[in-house]
């Protein structure tokens, strides 16, 4: 059956090789209007607009930026597919992918002669509002903002016949062959909880484990292999984690993506988090721009020195604002909170930060939590090294363990400090805004959210 579709054209190719292409190319698309890109070299460029429905035999969009001019061929035209018989120099590498982008985002496919972008395959199955907190990579703070997220919309919804308000579905590359329910509203989970379950074979540090812990919401742990370019997991049993949230009655479903990989379930609103260390093209280009577009804002973390200077700051937030204009952005920076007093202790910290991040870890620890910081090691997602660290002579001097609940967190550091008789303690990743207190921050922009999300859902159902 052929596929309802527009074409990308260009004036770089000769008007009959480009009739000839269309003509061929329709025993598989049924092509109902093209979108003028540019260039004049192979064509008249005076009267084009008037003569270009009988040059190439449907009709012709003309705009001058390329992407409001797509969207509304999109629009009008209400294609399948966006089929791209452009080339260099109308069109480089960094353009594609910001027209592969819209297109995505407007659930549209993006081909060409060698390449092929599909929409996610992503249906719409909460039933009960729904907000997603979806990445640019992995390490951004996606797991911190997701709590936080939980904790403040624990204050917004209540669930249904004494459901709970908030259920979290967190998919993650360690998740579980089924998706498992983990109530850490009910009752106060701790490291030892999590030490048991590692010792039965399970991976107590997945992001479901994290988020019950730490927030105290009830979770569902998923699992989830691969990752497209636009986030699309390879496999994934999201679809029914999701079901068994539906089956709690809860006020609100977080669906929590994985690295840049995306939950392949409709939200009624979404969260992106990028890091402002990463490469800006990474967040604004390539397939970053489609995450942009999908979403209503933006928690840009590592927004210090020496991750990302004021200046690179600035420059990602033009950036952002080119790709998506008026989409809120927030910068955060992430600090530790234990979860219990180590007011007065000597500690050991464990993180998975950049080592650039020690003296401010460092500090914020002793002058906020008042311990002493006698050992600081980065190395959770490094096992050999982590092992090392774990016997440097300054362990001696530890009265507490403190650990981000990530990757070797239980299997490594929580067996170490029971074998060594040290209270092992949690910490989490709080996003505090920048600068703290301005107006208009992180938990105003959720609330808000949390508004959009029930209007969303309220309008389909």
């Amino acid at each position: 059956m052929k596929r309802a579709a527009v074409a990308l054209i260009d004036g770089e190719h000769y008007p009959p090789v480009v009739a000839d292409a269309l003509r061929q190319a329709g025993d598989r698309f049924d092509f109902r209007a093209a979108l003028f890109l540019g260039g004049t070299e192979k064509i008249d460029a005076e009267g084009l607009e008037r003569s270009a429905e009988d040059l190439y035999g449907l009709p012709v969009v003309f705009d001058a930026d390329m992407c409001r001019g797509l969207a509304r061929v999109i629009e009008e035209f209400h294609p399948e597919v966006v089929v791209d018989l452009s080339d260099e120099p109308v069109l480089g590498y960094e353009q594609r992918f910001r027209l592969a982008s819209e297109s995505l985002a407007r659930n549209v496919g993006y081909e060409g002669p060698d390449f092929h972008f599909s929409p996610a395959s992503r249906d719409r199955l909460c039933r009960s509002p729904s907000l997603s907190v979806i990445g640019t990579g992995k390490r951004v703070g996606k797991t911190a903002v997701s709590g936080y997220v939980a904790r403040v919309l624990q204050e917004v919804f209540t669930g249904r016949d004494g459901g709970p308000g908030v259920v979290v579905v967190a998919m993650g590359r360690g998740g579980p062959a089924v998706p498992e329910i983990i109530d850490g509203a009910r009752s106060a989970l701790t490291i030892r909880d999590l030490l048991a379950w590692s010792r039965q074979g399970r991976h107590a540090a997945s992001d479901h484990f994290e988020d019950a812990v730490l927030s105290r919401v009830v979770t569902v742990g998923c699992r989830r292999c691969g990752g497209g370019m636009a986030g699309e997991p390879f496999v994934s049993n999201v679809a029914e984690g999701v079901e068994l949230a539906n089956s709690l009655g809860p006020g609100v479903v977080v669906l929590e993506g994985s690295g840049a990989a995306i939950p392949p379930v409709r939200s009624d609103a979404c969260v992106l988090v990028a890091g402002a260390n990463q490469p800006v093209a990474s967040i604004t280009g390539y397939l970053g721009a489609y995450r942009l577009l999908i979403s209503d804002a933006l928690v840009l973390t590592m927004a210090e020195e020496p991750l990302a200077s004021a200046q690179k700051v600035r420059e990602v937030m033009e950036r952002v604002d080119w790709v998506k204009p008026g989409l809120v952005v927030i910068p955060a920076v992430l600090r530790p909170r234990p979860v219990e007093t180590v007011e007065g202790k000597k500690v050991a910290f464990f993180s998975t930060a950049q080592i650039t991040q020690e003296a401010v870890l460092r500090r914020y620890l002793e002058e906020r939590w008042g311990c002493r910081v006698e050992l600081f090691s980065n190395h959770l997602a490094d096992r050999p090294a982590l092992r090392a660290d774990l016997d440097r002579p300054e362990i001696s001097r530890v009265d507490v363990l403190l650990t981000e609940i990530k990757a070797a967190a239980i299997d490594v550091v929580a067996e170490a400090g029971q074998a060594r008789g040290l209270p092992v303690v949690a910490v989490e990743n709080l996003p505090v805004e920048v600068p703290p207190g301005r107006e208009g921050g992180l938990a105003a922009m959720i609330e808000r959210l949390a508004a959009v999300a029930r209007e969303r859902f309220e309008s389909r159902v």
